[in-house]
C-alpha cells in the first residue's frame, strides 16, 4: 500500500489534527508513514498544507502533481493547492459548488448537527473514508478518533465523522 495525501485548509480548521490522525491510522495498521506540515500564517487564517505519505517513501514532501488524494477543508484552497493532486487523483472538497471533485458541504453538515465549525474537518474525513478513497477504512479512523480525542469532545467528533460517512453512503460511496 502506497498513498500520498495532502490536507489543505486555513488556520484553525484542524488540518494538522487530521494529518496526525491519518498518521495514527497508518501506524495502527502497521504501515510505514511520514507526515509533514507547513503552518505559514495559519494562526491568522492563512493557508495550511500538510502531507501524509503511507508506504515505503523516503522524503516527507509530496511533489506538485503527485498526491493521490487531496482533502480540501476550505473550498478556496482548491485553487491554491489543487495542483498537488495528480491527474486521476481524488479531490475531496468542503464546498457547496459542483465540480470535478468529490464535494460536500461539510461546514453546513457540521452546523446542521449543532456542532462548531471546526467539526467540518471530521465530516469531510468521514466522507472521504466512506467514499473509499483513503488507504484505510472508516472503522480504523473512528478507532483513532476514539483513542486520540479528549473525552469532552469525543462524542461530537464521532458524530461529525459519522455524518460524513452517512453522506458518502447517500452519494453511493
Amino acid at each position: 500500500m502506497r498513498q500520498q495525501i495532502i490536507v489543505s485548509g486555513v488556520g484553525g480548521q484542524g488540518a494538522v489534527t487530521l494529518t496526525r490522525w491519518l498518521g495514527e491510522a497508518a501506524m495502527l495498521l502497521g504501515l510505514p508513514v511520514i507526515t509533514s506540515e507547513t503552518h505559514g500564517m495559519a494562526q491568522r487564517g492563512g493557508t495550511v498544507i500538510s502531507m501524509v505519505k503511507v508506504g515505503g517513501f523516503r522524503g516527507p514532501l509530496i511533489p506538485w502533481g503527485a498526491a493521490d488524494v487531496g482533502l480540501f477543508l476550505h473550498g478556496d484552497n482548491l485553487a491554491v493547492h489543487g495542483g498537488y493532486v495528480r491527474p486521476g487523483g481524488v479531490r475531496v472538497v468542503n464546498t457547496q459548488a459542483p465540480g470535478a471533485h468529490l464535494g460536500l458541504d461539510a461546514l453546513g453538515a457540521a452546523l446542521g448537527l449543532g456542532l462548531k465549525p471546526v467539526a467540518a474537518n471530521l465530516v469531510l474525513l468521514g466522507y472521504a473514508a466512506g467514499r473509499g478513497v483513503l488507504f484505510c477504512g472508516a472503522e480504523v479512523l473512528a478507532e483513532v478518533i476514539r483513542q486520540q480525542t479528549p473525552a469532552r469532545f469525543r462524542e461530537d467528533s464521532l458524530l461529525a465523522f459519522g455524518a460524513g460517512e452517512a453522506a458518502a453512503r447517500e452519494a453511493g460511496g
